[in-house]
């Protein structure tokens, strides 16, 4: 399957070892041509909001995923993604929960707020690298996105 051009996720993780992890699954499969990562929740609203302006960012509503941790310091995952689905420029874009979370508060919370995947992370080695490589392949290569919007 060919990879389209120009393919960019936003990683908000803040484990150092699924970040690298992740990292290393894309490049091997060749999934991806830009991974941008946000260690924390503040940090994630910094990449997709001019909050300068109380606008998205120009440059960031062309992401093609945005992969999302609950469990952040500073922002917790859940209000990331109120604010991305609660902006029409940004609200487009898909967002995977990817979490260690079991509470089911968190999976009812985050379909509410509009989520358009909820996956637990496995705890053994294969199996993540097998959901990870499993994700790019559907969200990146299968999935259609929404058209863009001219503004």
């Amino acid at each position: 399957m060919k990879q389209p051009k120009n393919m960019k996720i936003l990683l908000v993780e803040d484990n150092p070892d699924d970040v690298e992890l992740t990292l290393r699954v894309f490049k091997k499969y060749n999934v991806i041509n830009q991974i941008i990562v946000a260690r924390d929740g503040e940090e994630a609203l910094e990449q997709l909001f001019d909050f300068r302006k109380g606008i998205p960012k120009e440059e960031r509503p062309n992401l093609n995923l945005i992969l999302l941790d609950l469990k952040l310091p500073k922002v917790d995952g859940l209000e990331v993604l109120r604010q991305i689905k609660s902006h029409p420029r940004t609200q487009p874009i898909p967002v995977v929960i990817l979490t260690t979370s079991k509470e089911e508060s968190d999976l009812t919370k985050s379909y509410k707020l509009g989520v358009n995947s909820y996956i637990r992370k496995p705890v053994n080695f294969d199996n993540f690298i097998e959901v990870i490589r499993q994700l790019g392949l559907y969200w990146l290569l299968l999935n259609e996105p929404p058209p863009k919007e001219r503004e």
